[in-house]
């Protein structure tokens, strides 16, 4: 079984935006069978295998062609869910996907604790980490959040790369 507390310990990358949306909506958009195809902008394709619910599997296959699955740890309705993420039979990324309230407004916060170096003392991993890693899951996690705002919005999928190219995943 995986150590959350342990990995929850390690660096973590996540941003988080007020969405123009209702709690129930915002929940029925990211909960949806291949959800991704609405709303990120750098999804080729998002394929289910076993959904919904706490032991949901999907396969994410971003504009570049690389492949991940994606395995739900945790599944809260309204709430948000929790998952591992990374390519098939290799070390996964754990994420969390958050919907809450503040000042009568809905938020949607995504944390990432990436795999990246995850076994190394943090005085090592810092400069890869600091300058790299968490620069550009950050740049993704505000185009992906933003992606499901756009969509929400507008009632259309988000055109890919609508926020600019990822070096990772375009």
């Amino acid at each position: 079984m995986r150590d959350i507390k342990k990995i929850k310990n390690k660096w973590k990358a996540q941003f988080e935006l007020k969405i123009d949306a209702k709690v129930n909506q915002i929940w029925e958009l990211i909960s949806s069978p291949s959800n991704l195809e609405s709303f990120h902008p750098f999804c080729k394709s998002n394929k289910t295998i076993t959904w919904p619910g706490k032991k949901s599997v999907d396969e994410l296959i971003y504009l570049n062609g690389l492949t991940y699955i994606r395995e739900f740890y945790t599944w809260e309705k309204l709430k948000g869910y929790s998952l591992f993420i990374g390519e098939k039979n290799k070390k996964k990324s754990f994420v969390i996907w958050e919907i809450f309230s503040k000042n009568e407004s809905q938020f949607l916060k995504i944390t990432v604790y990436p795999y990246f170096l995850r076994n190394l003392p943090k005085w090592i991993s810092y400069l890869p980490y600091k300058l790299i890693v968490i620069p550009a899951l950050e740049a993704y996690l505000k185009s992906v959040i933003g992606g499901i705002n756009y969509h929400l919005k507008n009632k259309e999928i988000t055109p890919k790369n609508y926020f600019g190219e990822h070096k990772w995943f375009s």
